[in-house]
């Protein structure tokens, strides 16, 4: 397992976002390190995890519970098929393009030694939204990204440090509750039934997630 790209995005003028500025750093490009790695402070004050890397609207993105996006290439690859298009790394506006890593079957809570330093904690699935599709050009991007049910995994940092593409990914802490990020995407879109089960991540699944978990099981009279 290894970190096969290190991504980061600048602010770019587009028009398919509704950032009150215009601008998104989504469009990602390879860079080789080193990238100082941090947690950025709450949602709607700290932006990204990666030293140099635009988040533009935190409204809904970059804080401590969503420093890093993380999609495999192995997925990557499945697009690249399915669209009959190049898909290069960073192509999804993610920050680590992993290779023999299995993100959607990633447990919430799960940690990730990648190099010498750094410790990150798999947090949630990401939630597609117009930006993304904007980014990509498909049609009905959102929906079909939805079903495919692979969502890539948003980390926290734990350890701080520096990271480098190439460097190893090793898996350090795996919890026991079963809730992987592709059980928690599809409880928060498509299967609120499962929401229950999100209970059992605890504190270290997204806020946003936990909160709907507990609402729903309020409405069920849990």
């Amino acid at each position: 397992m290894k970190l096969l790209s290190l991504n980061v995005g600048q602010a770019r003028p587009v028009p398919y976002t509704d950032q009150p500025e215009g601008l998104t750093g989504i469009d990602k490009r390879p860079v080789e390190g080193p990238v100082k790695v941090t947690a950025p402070g709450p949602k709607g004050v700290g932006a990204s995890g990666l030293a140099g890397d635009a988040v533009c609207d935190m409204r809904h993105h970059g804080g401590d519970h969503q420093a890093v996006y993380a999609f495999a290439r192995e997925d990557l690859d499945a697009w690249e098929r399915e669209l009959g298009r190049e898909l290069a790394n960073g192509t999804f506006g993610e920050n680590l393009t992993t290779r023999g890593v299995d993100v959607a079957g990633a447990l919430i809570g799960e940690r990730w030694r990648i190099g010498p330093d750094v410790v990150l904690e798999v947090t949630s699935g990401r939630i597609p939204c117009r930006t993304f599709q904007g980014h990509l050009g498909e049609q009905g991007w959102v929906r079909r990204f939805t079903h495919r049910g692979a969502p890539g995994a948003y980390l926290r940092v734990i350890e701080p440090g520096e990271i480098r593409a190439g460097d190893p990914i090793e898996v350090v802490h795996r919890p026991e509750h079963g809730v992987t990020v592709a059980v928690q995407f599809r409880a928060v879109t498509t299967e609120r039934e499962l929401l229950l089960r999100l209970l059992a991540a605890g504190e270290a699944l997204h806020p946003d997630a936990l909160a709907a978990a507990r609402k729903y099981v309020e409405r069920m009279g849990g």
